[in-house]
């Protein structure tokens, strides 16, 4: 399978069936961003405890890229120390947005790094990553 097949095949997958979408009720942290050229909306919310991110979730409204984004980013965080979850995102930007292509196999990633041949679309892509940055930066 190619890696544009690829991409379609998971971001189909994860807005039709998105993965830890929902309200957080014991959050330690929240952020809600919006892109004003296309009206894409994500609130991100996490449950931090000794600098690991023990819970996330999101609610988006928006179009599929945006929403497959968010759900690809709330399962591969979930467990992960808060600078892992920062370096993830560091890590999403730089494979949505090099001029280059990035090499090697993404990880987790792997299924957004197609979004790099459709330049209009990076902002849905990186929506709820920008958000989880904004959430972990609040306070506890």
């Amino acid at each position: 399978m190619d890696a544009r097949a690829l991409y379609q095949a998971a971001v189909l997958d994860h807005a039709r069936h998105p993965r830890r979408e929902g309200p957080l009720a014991d959050a330690t942290h929240e952020a809600t961003l919006s892109n004003p050229l296309c009206g894409d909306r994500v609130t991100v919310r996490a449950r931090v405890a000794h600098g690991v991110v023990e819970d996330v979730r999101f609610e988006a409204r928006g179009c599929m890229i945006a929403r497959a984004s968010a759900s690809l980013m709330a399962e591969a965080l979930a467990g992960r120390s808060v600078d892992d979850a920062l370096s993830l995102q560091d890590a999403l930007q730089q494979l949505a947005t090099a001029k280059e292509e990035p090499p090697g196999d993404a990880g987790a990633l792997e299924p957004l790094r197609g979004v790099r041949a459709f330049p209009a679309r990076v902002g849905c892509v990186t929506l709820a990553w920008s958000c989880l940055r904004q959430a972990l930066r609040s306070p506890d």
